[in-house]
């Protein structure tokens, strides 16, 4: 697992995309944080944070577009198949290599905290939840990202699936949060959307109150894309 990792990691500094990914992704964010702290004055991130979870969606089918389709398209996964090694390996390999480049983008914006603190005071709370919210929903991202790439050739329809994917689960949660404003529907139906929501428990946890529930949920979300992976992979071998 720690080779494929590696060899994946350094893939996408040997080529444009984890440059495009990290430069596009902290020009857009950091020119946000100079609008919305530097000139707006403001010592709060927490805007800051939820749009990066709105930039998230757009960006993470480029990090992950290409962790399975380019090994389909090249030929490549016939090596890793016949590999003696385990497809769970080679799925929490692929997925671990994708999290570290989100990680190092994330670990870019460690400054902003830090220059507020030089100017100002810091809610060190909000801060610490909007982080935990991030890594909670970039890892859950990245994982059906992972799973949506094992199941196409084809990089642009691996982006574009998990583009789709991802605007359908916000769009489900403005949906459900309508729906439970009004009380159209039935109470169970309600309580099953919000226990599936991915951006509801996001905004508990942003708030600083890191439930144990919400992160096992998180945690389960990844488990049940990274196994699905796992046994697309294992019926091809």
């Amino acid at each position: 697992m720690l080779s494929i990792l590696k060899r994946d990691y350094r893939g996408y500094f040997t080529s444009p995309i984890g440059y495009i990914y990290i430069g596009a992704y902290i020009f857009v964010l950091n020119l946000m944080f100079y609008l919305n702290n530097a000139l707006g004055r403001q010592a709060s991130l927490s805007e800051n944070f939820g749009f990066m979870l709105l930039v998230m969606m757009f960006t993470t089918p480029i990090l992950t577009m290409r962790v399975f389709s380019e090994e389909l398209k090249q030929k490549t996964d016939q090596l890793l198949l016949t590999a003696p090694i385990k497809p769970s390996s080679i799925v929490l390999g692929k997925f671990f290599s994708s999290f570290s480049v989100f990680l190092t983008l994330l670990a870019l914006t460690l400054m902003w905290p830090a220059a507020i603190s030089i100017l100002g005071e810091n809610n060190m709370a909000e801060v610490i939840g909007n982080y935990a919210g991030i890594i909670c929903v970039g890892a859950a991202y990245i994982a059906m990202g992972v799973f949506i790439s094992s199941l196409t050739e084809n990089q642009v329809v691996a982006a574009i699936g998990s583009l789709g994917l991802f605007i359908a689960l916000w769009l489900l949660e403005i949906i459900s949060s309508y729906f439970y404003s009004t009380g159209a529907l039935p109470v169970w139906i309600m309580s099953v959307l919000r226990f599936l929501s991915i951006f509801g428990r996001y905004s508990v946890i942003t708030r600083g109150l890191l439930a144990f529930n919400d992160i096992v949920f998180y945690i389960s979300v990844c488990a049940v894309f990274v196994f699905m992976t796992v046994r697309k992979l294992e019926k091809r071998r």
